[in-house]
């Protein structure tokens, strides 16, 4: 079956995380009007996981009749000159902006294998980043509360307003510690903050949303239920963006915008400097 035009397969490759190569990837295909079907290949680095990814690419290709995009970043020649042949548009993330930073240093770059950055000088950077994922996610969803002083930020808003994804990201990009906490009926009937934010008031940061945006999701999840229902939505909302202003927690509405916006909003607001890996 052919392709419509309306969606196309992007794949985002590299010998590290992909981390850079989908971000880059995200910012240009926001420019065009189709949807795109991603997937990740992290950490290519020998000639079996290329002859995996080539697989793909090329079974995408006999598939729907058209070339998929690849957005990649590759140390190792042999395998990029594989990946270059494969049935797919290629692009180097870094390509023309390292052309242009040699020509302007006159100086000759030295490419290596992006996981070298996980050993010596760039070592505590490493694991930093790990230590900032793994607490991220062992304070998902309201999973703990503990620790609170080590988080760099704490994310409060009803469920489905974006918490978790934010979460991640600020982890995964900056190698923040985020806590977040979804508002639950108990607390917004009682709609004060719990005790246990109270000494943590200058890391509190609120995510709000559209109610017909909040149903819409919400109705993919639980449809018919009264947790989706329109009137629901609106109360949370309500509810919790009065305690919001009412506790002088800044806030943001995350409806139209991606997670890259809303995490780069957060760290604007709040302060908080980025951390690059």
């Amino acid at each position: 079956m052919k392709n419509n035009g309306q969606s196309r397969d992007v794949f985002y490759v590299s010998d590290g995380t992909a981390i850079t190569c989908e971000t880059l990837g995200h910012v240009v295909l926001g420019q065009f009007p189709f949807k795109a079907n991603e997937k990740t290949f992290p950490f290519v680095e020998s000639e079996h996981k290329l002859d995996e990814l080539i697989r793909e690419i090329n079974q995408s290709y006999q598939r729907n009749g058209i070339k998929p995009l690849v957005f990649f970043s590759i140390v190792v020649p042999e395998i990029r000159t594989g990946l270059m042949q494969s049935s797919a548009y290629c692009y180097d993330v870094l390509e023309s902006i390292v052309a242009q930073v040699k020509d302007d240093l006159q100086l000759e770059p030295k490419p290596k294998l992006q996981r070298s950055h996980s050993v010596g000088k760039d070592s505590d950077k490493y694991f930093d980043r790990i230590a900032a994922i793994e607490y991220t996610l062992a304070h998902d969803d309201g999973i703990s509360l503990k620790n609170l002083d080590q988080a760099d930020i704490i994310l409060l808003g009803v469920s489905r307003s974006g918490k978790t994804p934010t979460s991640l990201y600020l982890a995964m990009q900056f190698g923040l510690r985020v806590v977040n906490y979804p508002f639950i009926d108990d607390d917004i009937k009682r709609l004060r903050l719990m005790s246990e934010f109270e000494i943590h008031r200058h890391k509190l940061f609120g995510l709000t949303i559209d109610p017909k945006r909040l149903t819409e999701i919400r109705e993919n999840r639980l449809a018919g239920s009264d947790y989706a229902s329109t009137e629901q939505c609106l109360q949370e909302l309500a509810s919790v963006e009065s305690l919001f202003r009412r506790e002088a927690i800044p806030y943001i509405n995350t409806s139209s915008l991606s997670v890259e916006e809303i995490s780069t909003r957060i760290l604007e607001r709040a302060g908080l400097k980025r951390r690059v890996f």
